[in-house]
């Protein structure tokens, strides 16, 4: 059992939901203090001993430059500091789209950011649903992979839809739609085939498999813009589907995001709080992920099993 003592703190973006999360810990969150300059530079310091300490730094890098930055100068402060552990707790990770390269001359984005973590001196991380699993890989220090699923198949299962069916929005999203079917008995998976022309931006859509009489779920990591789980839903409906809702685990929602929810066919958005909603909607339903995150910083603490967390729902 471990003795050193732990200290949770947040970054500036996720304090919403890092009180959330230190409370179902049962401890109080450590206060940092951030210094920003007049051009933005940001000095991030600790206000309390953190020598020899487990420290967690919560910090979701939604606007992906600004907290991703403030992250690693706190992960740095934190090592600077003398922390004996240190764990980056990062609910969405920014750039995780850019796994691969899909064409020449492109970064892989989600690559870089692991090397920048590992540089700035992170120990391990806890994130949640990533857009790709293999991201996992691509750091040389442990990864726990929280599944979304621990809370959106305990709500779905309460809705007490019968012919259920499960859809990928995309052929990528296969392996995860067919693992969230696996929790329902029974309930098969369809999937929407699109292709694009380029990014946010979807040229042609087709259905494979059959929705008639059905109430579909749609299951995806995120939602951005929303035009793709919305053309999506339509396309569902369209086909014979009964309703249609959708379980994105990170709502981005940029641009026309909210716009485009409101006035599709979608009957729910189902989200977590990993990344904070700037405004509310009679579609949008969020569920929160602190306790699953307190649960899992508890694991970590006491050397126990994580993928407990998320089995046999």
């Amino acid at each position: 059992m471990a003795t050193n003592p732990v200290k949770i703190f947040s970054g500036s973006s996720t304090q919403y939901l890092s009180q959330k999360i230190a409370r179902f810990y049962g401890k109080d969150l450590g206060t940092v203090t951030v210094q920003r300059f007049a051009d933005g530079e940001m000095s991030p310091s600790f206000d309390e001993s953190i020598r020899g300490c487990d420290v967690f730094l919560i910090q979701s890098t939604f606007t992906p430059a600004e907290n991703l930055m403030e992250l690693l100068l706190m992960i740095d402060a934190a090592r600077r500091a003398s922390a004996h552990y240190v764990t980056a707790v990062v609910p969405y990770f920014g750039y995780s789209r850019q796994d691969r390269k899909d064409k020449p001359r492109v970064s892989i984005g989600s690559k870089l950011v692991a090397n920048l973590l590992t540089a700035a001196g992170a120990d391990r991380l806890i994130t949640m649903d990533l857009h790709a699993g293999q991201i996992q890989g691509f750091f040389d220090f442990p990864v726990d992979h929280l599944e979304g699923a621990s809370i959106f198949v305990p709500y779905i299962r309460s809705k007490n839809l019968d012919n259920l069916v499960f859809a990928s929005p995309d052929v990528g999203g296969v392996a995860r739609t067919r693992k969230f079917a696996s929790y329902f008995p029974g309930a098969n998976l369809v999937i929407v085939d699109k292709f694009r022309k380029k990014a946010n931006e979807i040229a042609a859509m087709q259905l494979i498999g059959d929705v008639t009489d059905a109430n579909v779920i749609l299951v995806d990591d995120l939602i951005d813009t929303g035009g793709t789980i919305c053309k999506a839903a339509q396309l569902l409906l369209d086909k014979g589907a009964k309703s249609v809702r959708a379980i994105c685990s990170h709502p981005v929602m940029s641009g026309k995001a909210y716009e485009n929810i409101s006035n599709s066919v979608l009957e729910e958005l189902i989200v977590s709080d990993t990344i904070p909603l700037s405004q509310s909607s009679p579609k949008i339903t969020v569920l929160s992920v602190a306790e699953l995150f307190a649960k899992a910083i508890g694991r970590i603490r006491d050397y126990e099993s994580i993928s407990s967390l998320f089995i046999n729902y």
